[in-house]
């Protein structure tokens, strides 16, 4: 069973994520929270798998709230859900390490598969539109890092890498690069490792701030 916590401050909103999730039989909500203070007790107390935290609310923001929970040993996996697809709140939830950051108004299928993967630990998410834009947006206007790291991938990791920062899954990056899945996991593992970094939204910081993605997306 996948425990979940709430966090947003419209009631409609949590009474929405609340059906959409309670209707699948893994899926256990154990708490809502108005605003960012409520949602880091509420995590802290209950500790559930995955909390949905909305980025704009009352008092505590969800970026806040983020940043104090990630600054304890707790290992809730957050995904950041709201209306404001604004770049500098992707980049700030990914830097703070949101296991994702959704749309309110993706379909719900979408909201409890991505609820699913982040339980398991899996492929952090973001949505491929805010990937494009992001990368877009942060490659052009802040400079590049040391890229001395990414000199210890080998070329095929590197053109993984490069698909994982066009929000591409495992799937469709073994399509596009004309290897097995299985393959591709092997890969996006080994770059995590090599790198030093958590999940797939780390790597994808990684990648347009080394410029990995410069000139192959659309805006």
């Amino acid at each position: 069973m996948i425990t979940v916590a709430l966090a947003d401050d419209q009631p409609l909103v949590r009474s929405g994520l609340r059906m959409i999730l309670e209707g699948e039989p893994d899926m256990e909500i154990v708490g809502e929270a108005a605003d960012g203070a409520e949602a880091v007790a509420l995590v802290t107390a209950a500790q559930p798998d995955v909390l949905l935290l909305d980025v704009q609310m009352p008092c505590v923001d969800g970026l806040e709230a983020l940043a104090q929970l990630a600054a304890t040993t707790i290992t809730t996996r957050v995904l950041m859900l709201t209306t404001f697809d604004l770049d500098e709140y992707v980049y700030r939830a990914m830097r703070a390490g949101a296991s994702g950051f959704l749309l309110k108004d993706m379909p719900g299928e979408d909201i409890v598969a991505a609820v699913r993967q982040a339980a398991r630990g899996a492929d952090a998410l973001l949505a491929p539109a805010l990937t494009r834009r992001l990368v877009d947006r942060f490659t052009s206007d802040r400079p590049q890092p040391s890229t001395a790291a990414l000199g210890r991938l080998t070329a095929r990791e590197l053109d993984v890498l490069r698909l994982v920062a066009r929000g591409l899954s495992n799937a469709e990056i073994a399509a596009d690069l004309f290897i097995g899945e299985t393959t591709v996991k092997t890969h996006v593992a080994r770059v995590l490792m090599k790198l030093g970094l958590r999940d797939r939204v780390q790597a994808v910081v990684v990648a347009y701030e080394a410029g990995l993605t410069r000139g192959t997306m659309g805006s």
